[in-house]
């Protein structure tokens, strides 16, 4: 990862068809080069958190999958969800206990994600953990972070327009 921070990825308007397909298409790619196999429940799974573009829990994605003819034993979302999540195609939205798809599959990044308390919208930025007051407090204990997850609670910029918070 680079030490230059990107723009979060999440709330901003764009070509949702296109950023669904483009990040399949990714995942395939991926999958393919790194003998991984991404079954069609994976696959299925990825693409409804890619086309909701917020944190789904894993019941409401097995509703997702039982609507498109996957099933609805509890085992097949979870088998899902665990592969997505070790290989990096999907993160763990801990605070709401549920899932949102990766806005920077295949990098080796700490995310941050800024979470819309009225929405459950997630817009997902890079961090740097071994930089700033965090980076300082381990250094100085003698701690070296491995992994970080930054969740932040607000109110997204659609929610803002509707609503006078």
């Amino acid at each position: 990862m680079s030490s230059e921070l990107t723009a979060p990825i999440g709330f901003e308007q764009h070509d949702h068809r296109a950023c669904v397909e483009s990040a399949l298409k990714a995942a395939e790619t991926r999958c393919a080069d790194e003998g991984l196999r991404l079954t069609p429940v994976r696959k299925k799974v990825l693409e409804l958190l890619l086309v909701e573009h917020r944190a789904l829990g894993a019941y409401a994605i097995l509703d997702l999958l039982n609507e498109a003819g996957f099933g609805s034993q509890p085992p097949v979302a979870y088998r899902a969800l665990d592969f997505l999540v070790e290989h990096g195609f999907v993160h763990k939205i801990e605070r709401l206990n549920a899932f949102v798809a990766c806005a920077h599959p295949g990098a080796n990044h700490s995310p941050a994600f800024m979470i819309c308390r009225l929405c459950d919208a997630v817009a997902e930025a890079q961090s740097a953990p071994s930089k700033g007051a965090l980076g300082a407090a381990a250094k100085a204990a003698g701690f070296q972070i491995e992994k970080t997850v930054v969740e932040a609670e607000g109110v997204c910029p659609a929610c803002l327009e509707k609503v006078d918070v």
